[in-house]
C-alpha cells in the first residue's frame, strides 16, 4: 500500500485552499519519481492489515507548488500537460529512520522526505500516518530484499529448465548425470523457458476453436498473454511455426522513471499483410522474481489526468506504459516514438506507430489488446491513452480489450471517461478466475479511488463462467471467506489430478502447478492468478458466455 490510498479520505486529509498549481510544478515532481518499489504479491501479503484500515477518501489539494522533496529538477517540455493537478506517492527510497518516526507524530507530511505531495498537506488521524509508517517499513524490507531475490529467481528458474532439459525429474537428471549426458540449459535458447511457461507448458492454440467461434478471440488472447513471458525467439517460433501467424514484432521497452527496460509485448497477425483481418498487441505481466516489474504492480501513486475528465489512473502502470519524465506527460507526439535513436523505446509510442502501420497496410483488419496480470493493466490503459489523444480512427478498429487477472487502474471517472470507446457493444472483457488475489487490489470500498470497470467475465473451480458487475468477495481479505477458500484451494489440488482424465491429455498439470497448488493451502489467492486457470477457463468456459458472442 502507498500514499495513493491515503490521498482522498474524507476527514483524514486537510490543507490550505488556493489556486491549482502549475504544469511546470507538477511535472518537476514527477521528475523525481524513479525510485524502486518492492514485490507485489508480498506487499499484498503485508499490507492485509492496512488495506482493511482504510475510510473514505477526499482530494488531497495544498497551496500552490508542492512539498520539499518535489521541488527540484523536472520541465513542462510544453507538450500536452498531464498530472498537473493532484498526486501523492510514497518514497521509501528517500525516506530514513528519522522519517518514520516523524510520520508516527505529525500530520505535516508534505514535510516528511518519504512522502512527496502538495506542499501543505496534512494527515491528521493518527491511524492513517500508522498504515503509512507500516507501509513504508514494509516497502523499504522489500528493497533491502531486491537482490536476493533476483538471485533466487535467476537460480530456481534455471533449475526448472535444467531438470525439464533432461526428462522433467531428479531420477533422469541423476542417469543423465551418471552417463555423462546432462544437457544445459541456454536462456537464449527455443527450448528455454519462464516460470510462467513451466507452469503451464501449453504453447499451441485449442484446435476445436476456430476463428468465428465466440470465445475464439479470448481464447487466442490469452495464449498471446501466457507467450508474452518468453524470449523473442521463443515467441517468434510459436507464433510462426505453431499458430501459423505472422509475427510482426517484439518490443522491450524503457522506463524513464526505473531507468531500465521493465515492459515487453509483442504482436502478431493473422495472416500477411494486405490480407490480415486480426492483429494482437499482448503486454507481459509481472514475472515471479523480476522485482523491477513488481516495482510497478506495488506503485500505487495516482495521478490526475486533466484530459480525461479529470479521472485518477494508478502512477506505476502509466510509468511502465511510456509516461513521459521530461515531455509533459502524456504528449500526443515525441520526438523519437519507435525508440530508434537510442534503443529506449517506450511502450506507448512503439506499439501505437507499429499498430497504425498495420492498419494503413491491412483496410479490413481490427486489432485486440491483450494482458495478464500487470499486462492486463497495461492492456486497458493502451486504449485508454488513444482516447487521450483522440485516436478515433484507431480505437474505430478496436476489436476488443482481453484482460486475466488484471489489478484495479484507476477511480470510478476513469471508467465514465472510457465507456463511450469501449462499450455499446462492449469491447473490453476482463477475465477473473475464482479466488485469484491480483483483481481484488488495490482495495476498493464504496468510497475509495481505485474501482474496477468494464465487463467481468468471472469463473468459478469448475470454470462455470457468469458475467458480474465485480467478483465475489471484491477485496478478498474478508473473514467471512477463509473457510470457503482453503476449502476450494484442496479442491483445485484433487482437481489437479483428476482434470486430465475429464477433459483430455492438453489439460493434464505439471509437478511444479501441482506443486503451485500446496502452496495454495497456505496462501490459497497466490496459484489462481498463474495463467493456467485462465486458459482453462477461455476454452471450457467461455463460449457460453453472451457478451462474448
Amino acid at each position: 500500500m502507498t500514499s495513493s490510498h491515503l490521498a482522498q479520505r474524507g476527514g483524514s486529509l486537510s490543507s490550505p485552499k488556493t489556486a491549482i498549481p502549475t504544469a511546470g510544478s507538477m511535472l518537476s515532481c514527477l521528475s523525481r519519481e524513479e525510485g524502486a518499489r518492492p514485490p507485489v504479491l508480498l506487499c499484498y501479503v503485508l499490507s492485509i492489515s492496512l488495506l482493511a484500515d482504510l475510510g473514505s477518501r477526499r482530494p488531497c489539494r495544498g497551496p500552490r507548488g508542492r512539498s520539499s522533496m518535489a521541488a527540484a529538477g523536472g520541465d513542462d517540455g510544453g507538450a500536452g500537460g498531464f498530472c498537473d493537478i493532484d498526486f501523492m506517492v510514497l518514497r521509501p527510497d528517500k525516506g530514513g529512520l528519522r522519517d518514520l518516526i516523524h510520520l508516527l507524530w505529525s500530520p505535516k507530511v508534505a514535510e516528511n522526505a518519504a512522502v512527496d505531495c502538495l506542499a501543505g498537506t496534512e494527515i491528521a488521524e493518527a491511524r492513517r500516518r500508522w498504515a503509512v509508517f507500516v507501509s513504508l517499513v514494509a516497502q523499504m524490507l522489500l528493497l533491502w530484499a531486491k537482490r536476493p531475490v533476483a538471485l533466487l529467481g535467476r537460480a530456481a528458474e534455471y533449475w526448472m529448465n535444467l531438470l525439464n532439459e533432461n526428462g522433467g525429474s531428479v531420477l533422469k537428471l541423476a542417469a543423465n548425470a551418471m552417463h555423462g549426458k546432462v544437457k544445459m540449459p541456454d536462456r537464449s535458447s527455443l527450448n528455454y523457458r519462464s516460470c510462467i511457461g513451466l507452469l503451464d507448458t501449453r504453447i499451441d492454440l485449442d484446435k476445436e476453436i476456430k476463428p468465428g467461434d465466440s470465445n475464439y478471440h479470448a481464447a487466442l488472447s490469452i495464449m498471446a498473454a501466457k507467450l508474452s513471458y518468453e524470449n523473442e525467439l521463443v515467441i517468434s517460433s510459436v507464433v510462426k511455426d505453431h499458430w501459423h501467424m505472422e509475427f510482426l514484432g517484439f518490443y522491450n521497452c524503457w522506463n524513464e522513471f526505473e531507468g531500465d527496460y521493465t515492459t515487453q509485448a509483442f504482436m502478431l497477425a493473422d495472416a500477411p499483410a494486405p490480407d490480415a483481418t486480426l492483429a494482437v498487441v499482448a503486454f507481459c505481466g509481472t514475472k515471479p522474481f523480476d522485482t523491477e516489474q513488481w516495482c510497478t504492480d506495488v506503485d500505487f501513486s495516482w495521478y490526475e489526468v486533466p484530459g480525461a475528465a479529470g479521472c485518477r489512473v494508478h502512477g506505476g502502470f502509466m510509468k511502465a506504459l511510456g509516461l513521459q519524465k521530461h515531455g509533459g506527460g502524456w504528449p500526443k507526439e515525441i520526438h523519437d516514438p519507435t525508440g530508434a535513436r537510442d534503443n529506449r523505446p517506450f511502450a506507448y509510442y512503439a506499439i501505437r506507430e507499429k499498430l497504425k502501420r498495420f492498419l494503413d497496410d491491412n483496410p479490413g483488419a481490427r486489432f485486440a489488446v491483450a494482458g495478464h496480470s500487470l499486462g492486463g493493466a497495461l492492456a486497458v490503459l493502451f486504449p485508454t491513452v488513444l482516447a487521450l489523444h483522440g485516436e478515433e480512427a484507431v480505437l474505430g478498429r478496436l476489436q476488443g480489450v482481453y484482460t486475466f487477472g488484471q489489478p484495479r487502474v484507476g477511480d470510478a471517472r476513469l471508467g465514465a471517461f472510457m465507456e463511450p470507446h469501449l462499450e455499446n457493444p462492449s469491447r473490453y472483457f476482463r477475465f477473473v478466475y475464482c479466488n485469484d488475489i491480483v483483481p481484488r487490489v488495490p482495495y476498493d470500498d464504496s468510497t475509495l479511488l481505485f474501482k474496477h470497470f468494464g465487463t467481468c467475465l468471472y469463473f468459478d473451480s469448475f470454470y462455470r463462467g457468469k458475467v458480474t458487475g465485480e467478483e465475489p468477495n471484491k477485496n478478498y481479505f474478508s473473514v467471512l471467506m477463509v473457510a470457503p477458500k482453503l476449502v476450494n484451494a484442496v479442491w483445485e489440488l484433487i482437481r489437479s489430478f483428476l482434470i486430465g482424465y475429464a477433459e483430455g491429455p492438453e489439460y493434464v498439470e505439471g509437478w511444479l502447478m501441482r506443486l503451485a497448488r500446496v502452496v495454495a493451502l497456505v496462501l490459497p489467492g497466490l496459484p489462481p492468478h498463474a495463467p493456467q486457470d485462465y486458459v482453462n477457463a477461455t476454452r471450457l468456459g467461455a463460449a457460453s458466455l453472451e457478451p462474448l458472442r
